[in-house]
């Protein structure tokens, strides 16, 4: 008869999850056995928040499920900074923790067992969808293939499964194959005052955010703003919707004021999948448009709308695209163009000389990676994964080991920080030689912070660090690494990428934040 943790495997097979990211325990043994040969390659981390960080990373670059595993006690607690950051960037992330065995758990009482938490899911009921517990050992495929189910279904987050450590290695019944299906989708049909107020307006603006990119819905996002001769701004998740090159594309952010002038002049604003959170908005600063029209799943709460179309955007879009004139519109605005002049974009324009078409890189929250944020031009969907959420610092590096394994070329920008939060995962790098190029831009300390000191003429304090030398520390690990100009920093990072194993590229960089972050916004607090 299987074990639970076969059983465990079997659901995950059944989700058709192919990776999956975590760290060996006493408790959890009984399930990692049951991994080799099981068509799972479970990738062992050396801490715990980096198996949520990658298995973060490896959803957004693909859509799919990402998959942690973790130990009792210290290493669940270890992994929840991971679980909040894909919380609030809506990944579907699945963590499962063991528990101390069922015969030693008393409620309510805590006993001195190793590892034991009187309520260790209460870590996880801030930063998931659903918390479950599996009680029986039979429950364990079931239960298991539900919460993977759940944690797909728009609008995705985490959710978290705690097994007791005895239910792993205790015998199951054959589990029954359940016939998983694509997660269902909302689908609200477009009233007819909603297409009446979006064909009237004169001067629409669509503004696109992570929910669309969910939903595949570029294709739609595109010709719906070609038929509405509308501009596209795009939050951090609408990044790469619609080519850099496109004529109704806002190749700005939304905090650059040539940008939201066009938000300013729109007499409609169509929000496909978006929260229009404090980050994209300037702090809630975005005057309200005379009319706004809002197509998510969630019920919006920044800003209520006229109109509120509960659904999938990739299905409400159709309906729009069906009943609206197949003839497109002339633009009502000149498109904007050009990014600030100074070292950031002279950074950009290196680092994107080396970058492919389907790149993916994974920003830290750095001063480089707020550039590449803000001003990048990321040339698809999914291109981009940004910790704008929670903001973690420590992101980059770990999420780009999952990214990695999209099958697309992966770049961790990172500066020397954040970097050092995680950096001993270069040995997880080497040793599944995940075909990451990691760009490390040094500027001897918590550029940001140091900026928030001077900026008020104050002299910093703590921001100052005193970094390694980040080519020998690479090499410890057998990654290849080097130190180059800003110059050449493109030519490294294409040949770090043509040769699909982990490597390390350093650019010693002092560079200004750029307008998108706080400090900087324009919109001045009402």
């Amino acid at each position: 008869m299987p074990t639970g943790g076969e059983a465990l495997v079997a659901a995950l097979r059944a989700l058709a999850v192919e990776v999956a990211f975590g760290l060996p325990g006493v408790h959890n043994l009984a399930a990692w056995s049951c991994f080799p040969g099981s068509g799972v390659r479970l990738i062992g981390v050396r801490h715990e928040q980096t198996a949520g960080y990658a298995a973060d990373g490896y959803a957004r670059a693909t859509g799919r499920l990402g998959v942690a595993l973790t130990t009792t006690g210290p290493g669940a607690a270890n992994i929840v900074t991971a679980t909040g950051e894909a919380w609030a960037c809506h990944s579907p992330l699945l963590v499962l923790a063991t528990d101390i065995p069922t015969t030693l758990r008393r409620d309510g009482a805590y006993r001195g067992v190793l590892h034991e938490t009187t309520d260790q899911a209460s870590f996880f009921r801030p930063v998931t969808k659903a918390v479950v517990r599996i009680e029986q050992a039979e429950q364990l495929y079931e239960q298991v293939c539900l919460a993977g189910l759940r944690a797909l279904q728009h609008p995705r987050r985490p959710v978290y499964v705690e097994i007791p450590t005895d239910l792993l290695s205790a015998q199951v019944a054959v589990p029954v194959p359940m016939l998983l299906a694509d997660p269902a989708v909302h689908v609200t049909y477009v009233r007819e005052e909603v297409l009446r107020a979006v064909a009237a307006a004169q001067r629409p603006l669509i503004w696109a955010g992570g929910g669309a990119t969910a939903a595949s819905a570029g294709p739609q996002v595109t010709l719906l703003a070609e038929r509405l001769g509308a501009p596209v701004l795009t939050s951090y998740g609408g990044r790469g919707l619609l080519p850099p090159a496109h004529p109704c594309l806002v190749p700005l952010p939304p905090h650059a004021p040539q940008a939201g002038a066009l938000w300013d002049a729109a007499d409609l604003v169509l929000v496909l999948g978006s929260d229009l959170d404090a980050m994209n908005t300037q702090g809630f600063r975005q005057p309200r448009p005379p009319r706004l029209v809002t197509v998510d799943l969630a019920e919006p709460v920044n800003e209520p709308p006229d109109h509120w179309v509960r659904g999938d955007v990739g299905q409400v879009l159709p309906q729009l695209l069906e009943l609206l004139p197949e003839t497109s519109r002339r633009p009502w605005f000149v498109r904007p163009d050009g990014r600030p002049a100074g070292p950031g974009t002279v950074f950009l324009d290196a680092l994107e000389s080396g970058l492919p078409q389907d790149a993916v890189v994974v920003a830290d929250m750095c001063i480089p990676g707020y550039w590449y944020g803000g001003y990048g031009r990321v040339a698809g969907p999914r291109g981009l994964a940004y910790p704008v959420g929670w903001g973690t610092l420590g992101f980059g590096f770990p999420a780009a080991l999952g990214a990695s394994l999209s099958g697309r070329p992966t770049v961790a920008l990172v500066g020397d920080g954040g970097f050092l939060f995680g950096c001993g995962d270069l040995a997880t790098a080497a040793q599944e030689q995940l075909p990451v190029t990691v760009v490390v831009v040094d500027d001897g300390g918590y550029g940001m912070l140091r900026y928030d000191f001077t900026r008020h003429g104050a002299e910093p304090v703590g921001t100052e660090l005193e970094p390694p030398d980040f080519v020998a520390l690479a090499r410890a690990f057998r990654v290849p690494a080097r130190e180059v100009a800003l110059g050449k920093l493109g030519a490294a990072v294409a040949e770090g990428l043509a040769g699909g194993a982990p490597n390390l590229v350093v650019a010693k960089a002092g560079l200004p934040p750029p307008p998108n972050t706080s400090p900087n916004w324009y919109r001045a607090a009402s």
